[in-house]
């Protein structure tokens, strides 16, 4: 539809992906193909392992649970159309698939940031009250967690989305980037972005800076707790369940926000496609392997686990 003498509506765009090297492609491909296979594997064995072992029934585990049905959806909104590119000469994403894709990214990023955050409640719950533990953090309770996080996910999505794409485009269609994320799609209306950039930042910290902060007190409460226990193998203990979540916040909120929370989005170059590749691909796969190395029930659900399978194998 034409827009004036020389615009015409974009109805397509063109995602440049990760390289255009055609040498690169095959092996690019081979490496984000394992990576998903390792995706789909840890997160689904977990969830499986979760729902099967009675003595993974509680809240934290639970939360967990949802982290990795958040961390499969998340990673399958973008590693398959990455592969896709990997193997195919055509780069371009319909404008509604650029839509979808753009509220689906929204909407897990900010599930996945409230989650953390009531995880991180969880475990200030359990070291600071352990009394209170299950009367606090009860069945019912999680379960509404969840349900906020995710119609709170809905809301940010829709507001980001909206705010993205109310704006004209009428020129480039050429997103230098593997998805439709929001700052290089902000790039290429053919209007001024100052107002949406200045919405775009005022909404990404009104979820990350409230969500860490809940965090950070959190964890200052739990490290204040530990220090003050008599035993050593009590300390040991409280900080081994905390060391797993400790390090996928690292990894989650660090690469978020030195690629969402910035004064000048359309500063950012080919760097914000290795930070987002990060917590967009390698953290879903990560979490798995993060939050069962160091944990002793994990293991020992797991070897129960493969027991009770190897058995009715025989059987």
């Amino acid at each position: 539809m034409a827009l004036g003498q020389n615009h015409t509506t974009v109805t397509r765009f063109i995602l440049l992906g990760l390289t255009d090297q055609a040498d690169q492609k095959q092996l690019l491909f081979a490496v984000f193909l394992l990576i998903y296979s390792m995706t789909l594997v840890g997160n689904l064995g977990m969830i499986d392992l979760i729902r099967a072992s009675s003595a993974l029934h509680t809240p934290m585990y639970f939360l967990l649970s949802v982290l990795s049905f958040l961390d499969i959806c998340s990673s399958s909104v973008f590693t398959p159309r990455l592969l896709i590119s990997f193997l195919t000469t055509d780069q371009s994403i319909s404008f509604a698939g650029c839509v979808a894709q753009m509220a689906l990214t929204v909407l897990h990023g900010a599930g996945e940031c409230l989650l953390l955050a009531i995880m991180a409640y969880d475990r200030f719950v359990a070291i600071c009250r352990p009394l209170l533990y299950h009367t606090i953090m009860s069945k019912r309770l999680c379960v509404q967690l969840v349900m906020v996080t995710y119609a709170m996910g809905v809301f940010f999505s829709a507001l980001q989305t909206g705010n993205a794409f109310i704006l004209p485009y009428c020129g480039p269609n050429i997103i230098d980037h593997y998805f439709c994320d929001i700052p290089p799609v902000l790039q290429l209306s053919c209007s001024d972005t100052t107002v949406a950039n200045v919405i775009l930042f005022f909404f990404s910290a009104l979820v990350t800076v409230p969500t860490v902060s809940v965090i950070l007190v959190s964890y200052t409460y739990i490290l204040v707790t530990i220090y003050r226990m008599r035993s050593l193998e009590a300390q040991r203990k409280a900080f081994s369940t905390c060391a797993s979540h400790l390090t996928a916040l690292s990894f989650f909120y660090v690469p978020l926000f030195l690629v969402y929370v910035q004064l000048n989005p359309e500063s950012a170059s080919a760097y914000n496609k290795i930070l987002s590749v990060l917590y967009t691909i390698m953290i879903p796969m990560l979490n798995p392997l993060i939050y069962s190395l160091r944990n002793k029930d994990v293991k020992a659900a797991v070897q129960v686990r493969v027991l009770n399978l190897s058995r009715k194998g025989i059987c």
